[in-house]
């Protein structure tokens, strides 16, 4: 096993409990997920971000979806999607049409460029999640999941 996580961060002082120290690690590994992801996007010339929103209105298919939906949605928590799907748009990768039966509503849409880009991303997501988190084991991966839920739960 490795050094844990006071170690890591060069911690010098214990933590206060233990619920500490596990919140500690948690944040650390995400933040470290989070690099690594973002790392991998931004070869694609995307951010995190602007991946999952991709990933969501690839998801929503051709009824797409409105902002507020997509917000929803995402993974972490984005003030301004009208200007994450404006720099979507620009790059072609989404349109946006206002509804018929509700003109104030405007439907967000993945466009066959941002579905390509999706695509070729779908492997080296794939590997990169087996590659890291793969060796846990199903049951592990299980285990932690189910933790993660409770943890989640807590927070609503």
């Amino acid at each position: 096993m490795g050094k844990g996580i006071q170690a890591e961060i060069k911690q010098t002082k214990p933590f206060k409990s233990l619920e500490e120290e596990v919140s500690v690690a948690l944040l650390r590994t995400a933040d470290q997920l989070a690099w690594r992801g973002t790392e991998m996007f931004k070869l694609r010339g995307l951010s995190s971000t602007q991946y999952n929103a991709l990933r969501i209105l690839r998801g929503a298919g051709e009824k797409g979806l409105a902002c507020s939906e997509i917000g929803e949605r995402m993974i972490n928590r984005d003030p301004d999607i009208t200007r994450l799907i404006d720099r979507l748009e620009r790059r072609g990768l989404v349109i946006r049409s206002r509804e018929q039966k509700d003109r104030r509503v405007i439907t967000t849409r993945i466009t066959t460029t941002g579905l390509e880009l999706l695509r070729s991303l779908d492997r080296p997501v794939t590997e990169f999640h087996q590659q890291l988190l793969g060796p846990l084991g199903e049951r592990r991966l299980r285990s932690l999941l189910w933790l993660l839920e409770a943890v989640r739960r807590r927070t609503e």
